[in-house]
């Protein structure tokens, strides 16, 4: 009887380390997998999204498939003098003749709309200018917009008043107009146009403002809504 109670003792002992390892191995499995979904997650869509419009040798202007997007040719370096007009072909101006002064660029954020052909030169150093209609774009998705400007080179924004639609999109001979700050569109044209080479006249020119009597961005000429007249200088 001893012997038998020894062996069903023996056996227990067995059943119990044997569950223990199972229960053991589950956990660990159990938390493997918790570990792997937290460091490695999926990439987002936007992100994905956002890879496929990097410019490249192989791949000079990616905003080409960007459904809605406006592009154009100018010659570049042709200038005007204040108050001399230009008479652009897109509202917003996206390129062509414009002032000798450019606007200054560098994270510029300008809380009145500014004279079109300065702004048209800061276009041809490379930079993206973000216009917006003032009535139709306020609170959070301003804030949003002005964010992607704020101490960022190269790049800038402005009221637009009479914009017909709600935010436009300008870089050299690009353009995209949007209804929403969330547009998906709106980071697919900053990946493929920021400071990119391929698509602008001027890689490495100057951003910087230029001060009092040429272009000063704290009392900026202003804009003049007024169609050009038979007197404004031709945009090629």
């Amino acid at each position: 009887m001893k012997g038998a109670t020894a062996m069903a003792g023996s056996g227990k002992r067995r059943v119990g380390v044997l569950a223990g390892t199972v229960l053991s191995l589950v956990t660990l499995a159990a938390c493997t997998t918790v570990k792997d979904q937290v460091t490695t997650p999926p990439a987002s869509p936007s992100t994905s999204a956002k890879a496929g419009f990097v410019p490249s040798a192989a791949d000079h202007d990616p905003s080409t498939r960007i459904p809605g997007i406006v592009i154009d040719i100018y010659p570049s370096g042709l200038h005007v003098t204040a108050p001399q007009r230009v008479a652009y072909d897109h509202s917003p101006p996206i390129g062509g003749r414009h002032d000798g002064y450019w606007a200054a660029c560098n994270g510029a954020v300008y809380p009145t709309a500014v004279r079109n052909e300065n702004m048209v030169h800061a276009l041809e150093h490379g930079t993206l200018w973000i216009a917006y209609d003032p009535d139709r774009v306020t609170g959070a998705a301003l804030d949003s917009l002005k964010a992607r400007v704020e101490n960022k080179p190269y790049t800038m924004i402005s009221p637009y008043p009479g914009l017909d639609q709600p935010i436009s999109l300008q870089t050299w001979g690009h353009q995209l107009k949007v209804d929403t700050a969330d547009d998906p569109r709106v980071d697919e044209f900053f990946t493929a146009l920021t400071l990119n080479k391929y698509t602008y006249p001027e890689p490495g020119a100057s951003c910087d403002a230029l001060g009092q009597g040429l272009f000063d961005p704290d009392s900026p000429p202003p804009f003049d809504p007024s169609p050009p007249g038979p007197d404004a200088a031709p945009v090629r």
